[in-house]
């Protein structure tokens, strides 16, 4: 890269002179930033030498670095790497393992601010949610370290005299973890830590629209201690990682956060070598008010769930359910507030609404309000791209609200992943129950009641993974499971207690110290 500058008529003091040569040197810095692959515990480049860019959503213009665009060659010399390191990292006791996971929380907590600005820059959620997304990956470091002092088997008596029988855990191999760019920090830690501590090895393919929160995550385990080839990273698409981390015949697990769609690719692709595979996937998550409800509080966790994360989260409220009875207050008080949100950069402290993550996701949300409206649905808020001001170089799109919306609208239905709305109208509790199902997902929900009749039937009706009792629609904390039911996944949860069950193998052992020879599953009656 070259450089020119051109001085005329210019004089600084020494001060702004010093702070100009800083500034300069940290952006030639940051322009020409290229990013390797940690494979087989060394940097390197992708074996092709191809690479791609990392731009910045809320100003397309910003290349905040290059990264290793691989295949199929780098998957199988980190694979390989990965296999080499697993004996070594099984046989280290678990909690040794956890402790190096609590020196990785330390790091991050040190580092909280530095990861969240770089997040925004790369995925462009304003930094309280970022702050947030590395907070969770925090609490999931600590949490991860009491579990190696807690893989608990089972002992039950025998049925036969003289002997003894327990089961325990023993980790599975090597395991591939594929991630999404929404939550650059916290899914990857949801599974990397408590693949580490219950003895496995990881090959990580993070998305490749926020690889800079990935590469930094690898670096800190390194330096907390996590030994070379026990994790690797390898950058790049889905079809040219992901594709062959899924099919390689040393993953032994894959664990995947993404779209519905890709999530039924990966389960047909890993069914022909009987991987286990762990998939969290889409969701239509709705927020149902009733009539009795604090109306106040069920806005703020409307406008949260709906437009927070600019609507990209998989347990984002898509559907707000209205009783009839408070329908046209409340949709005044929502289209009022919805409309002075303020759009920009994540990293300024006024932003409420950072960019979506790129164009193809500004042109699925058009997809839909065009869809919504041949549908008959009508737009009460927003519903086109935003380009004003300081938003004119980034992928930003308005607050959307769609009413006169139907259950089987398609916008009522399926996934957006932007902040789009769809407001429904019913009459009761049980209609409200009936419209929120109807959808082939079923992850996050919602009711606003102050009937606690009504609150204890919903958490029994409701068909999803996580339900909130006068609570927006959200994910779990870090010591409970998120997953959800039908489409949205395939029974495995992450985070919690749960979550140890999939990274682990069950092993039954018997002591059989009677001194001859006892015969289970004969007729000893």
């Amino acid at each position: 890269m070259v450089v020119s500058l051109v001085f005329t008529n210019v004089t600084l003091t020494n001060g702004c002179m010093i702070e100009f040569v800083r500034v300069f040197h940290d952006e030639v810095k940051r322009m020409s930033q290229k990013y390797r692959n940690f494979i087989d515990g060394e940097w390197v480049d992708a074996m092709s030498g191809e690479t791609f860019e990392n731009r910045n959503p809320a100003n397309w213009n910003e290349v905040i670095g290059t990264f290793p665009k691989s295949g199929k060659e780098d998957v199988d010399a980190a694979v390989k790497g990965a296999r080499e390191a697993f004996d070594a990292w099984r046989l280290t006791p678990a909690p040794a393992r956890g402790d190096i996971l609590r020196r990785v929380g330390d790091i991050m907590s040190a580092r909280k601010d530095e990861l969240a600005k770089n997040m925004t820059r790369e995925m462009g959620k304003v930094l309280d949610e970022t702050k947030g997304d590395v907070q969770e990956g925090i609490d999931t470091a600590y949490y991860a370290a009491t579990e190696g002092r807690r893989m608990f088997g089972h002992t039950v008596p025998s049925e036969l005299p003289n002997k003894f029988n327990m089961s325990i855990r023993v980790p599975m191999g090597v395991a591939g973890i594929i991630t999404p760019w929404n939550f650059p920090m916290a899914i990857p830690t949801w599974k990397i830590f408590p693949a580490l501590v219950c003895g496995n090895c990881v090959v990580f393919k993070p998305a490749s629209d926020t690889p800079l929160t990935a590469t930094t995550f690898i670096e800190i385990l390194l330096e907390a201690g996590v030994p070379p080839k026990v994790v690797n990273i390898v950058h790049g698409t889905g079809v040219g990682v992901g594709t062959p981390l899924i099919n390689h015949p040393g993953i032994d697990l894959i664990s995947f956060t993404g779209s519905s769609g890709v999530g039924k690719t990966i389960s047909k692709a890993a069914s022909d070598s009987l991987k286990r595979v762990s998939l969290e996937l889409g969701g239509k998550n709705a927020q149902i008010v009733m009539n009795d409800a604090d109306l106040e509080l069920a806005l703020e966790g409307v406008l949260w769930g709906a437009f927070g994360t600019t609507g990209q989260r998989c347990t984002a409220t898509s559907r707000l359910i209205l009783h009839e009875k408070v329908f046209d207050k409340f949709m005044d008080m929502l289209v009022s507030a919805a409309k002075n949100l303020k759009l920009g950069d994540g990293l300024k402290p006024e932003t409420q609404v950072g960019p979506m993550i790129n164009q193809d996701q500004v042109e699925t949300v058009q997809g839909y309000v065009k869809i919504g409206r041949e549908e008959g649905a009508k737009l009460a808020l927003g519903g086109h791209p935003y380009k004003e001001g300081e938003c004119a170089n980034g992928w930003f799109h308005e607050p959307t609200i769609f009413t006169e919306v139907t259950p089987e609208m398609r916008i009522a239905k399926e996934e957006i992943f932007g902040p789009a709305l769809s407001v429904l109208r019913i009459g009761s509790f049980d209609e409200a129950i009936k419209v929120l199902n109807n959808t082939r997902y079923g992850l996050s929900s919602s009711i606003y009641t102050a009937d606690v009749n009504q609150a204890f039937r919903a958490m029994r009706d409701i068909e999803a993974g996580i339900t909130y009792i006068n609570g927006p629609t959200m994910g779990a904390e870090a010591h409970m499971p998120f997953g959800g039911v039908k489409e949205t996944g395939n029974g495995h949860r992450e985070g919690g207690w749960e979550v140890y069950e999939f990274y682990t193998e069950t092993k039954t052992v018997f002591v059989d110290y009677s001194g001859k020879l006892q015969r289970a599953q004969i007729d000893n009656y």
